[in-house]
């Protein structure tokens, strides 16, 4: 989008459309988007049950893909303050869905210090499969972001995740020293709480970031979570391919968590990228390739 700059004055502006003077600016926020993207299995094959769309919120299905993919896409080029997205994806019974995003999701710097707020409800019904898996959200320098992801699983249901995150750009010689980042994560099956985990940082992120117990000087992070009645057969693989400044445990009967650092969002994919592929036995979606 090219630079534009109005010549006329503020107040003719206001007369000449007068709506402009009753909107009360500073409560608008700069985007809201909905999107509701709902699976079924119909004759051995997953197809679209309900989708619907509003505000900035857009949804890509590629075809050639042997199961449900939808690249999510927010048209407001990134999240600042004020901005509002709620995202809800309902895997039907037996169907299989892959989730992803066309590019990384930027948190940019929120000039009113209120947050962009991102609310995502995932549902995994029995016998269905759903691969959460978007590509990083890039922390950058007054960001404040309130994000927050809800699964609830069915018995029978597999759910893989994968959450990066990359606080500020090294190659561009950023560093993160004033934001503000809330960040949820809440899994149940049949309604038994069975996972939560609660990142938040604000302030100074990078001295944060530094301390030893928390990041020990990673710039880059990673949840990642797999939810399958086998899930311990996958944790000695996953071991084998994570180095040493990232951890992974079975935390409880079918759940692996792993919770993965590196310096930068390049080593970060470089460790993810086997790692995605070796629990969802196969390639990752193109967009990540890109």
């Amino acid at each position: 989008m090219g630079n534009c700059t109005s010549t006329i004055p503020s107040n003719r502006l206001e007369s000449t459309i007068p709506a402009l003077a009753t909107i009360p600016i500073e409560t608008q926020p700069r985007a809201v988007g909905t999107a509701l993207v709902r699976s079924k299995c119909r004759d051995g094959q997953t197809v679209l049950d309900d989708f619907r769309l509003s505000g900035s919120s857009r949804v890509l299905f590629p075809r050639g893909r042997s199961s449900l993919e939808a690249v999510l896409l927010n048209t407001s080029g990134g999240l600042t303050g004020g901005d509002q997205f709620d995202t809800e994806i309902v895997a039907g019974i037996k169907s299989q869905v892959t989730v992803t995003t066309q590019a990384a999701e930027r948190a940019y710097r929120s000039i009113d210090r209120k947050p962009a707020r991102v609310q995502t409800c995932l549902t995994v019904e029995t016998g269905a499969k759903l691969n959460w898996l978007p590509q990083e959200t890039i922390v950058f320098e007054g960001a404040h972001l309130d994000r927050s992801l809800d699964i609830s699983l069915a018995s029978g249901a597999d759910f893989l995740m994968v959450e990066p995150m990359v606080f500020g750009r090294t190659a561009m010689g950023e560093t993160i020293h004033n934001a503000t980042l809330s960040d949820r994560i809440t899994l149940r099956r049949d309604g038994r709480l069975l996972f939560a985990d609660r990142v938040a940082l604000s302030g100074d992120v990078q001295t944060h970031l530094d301390r030893p117990t928390i990041a020990g000087g990673a710039r880059a992070m990673a949840a990642l979570l797999y939810a399958t009645p086998d899930a311990e057969r996958f944790l000695a693989p996953l071991r084998d391919l994570l180095p040493s400044n990232c951890g992974v445990s079975l935390i409880r009967d079918g759940l692996i968590f792993a919770r993965l650092l590196a310096d930068d969002g390049h080593a970060l994919r470089q460790t993810l990228i086997p790692a995605l592929r070796l629990l969802r036995g196969g390639d990752l979606p193109r967009t990540w390739m890109l």
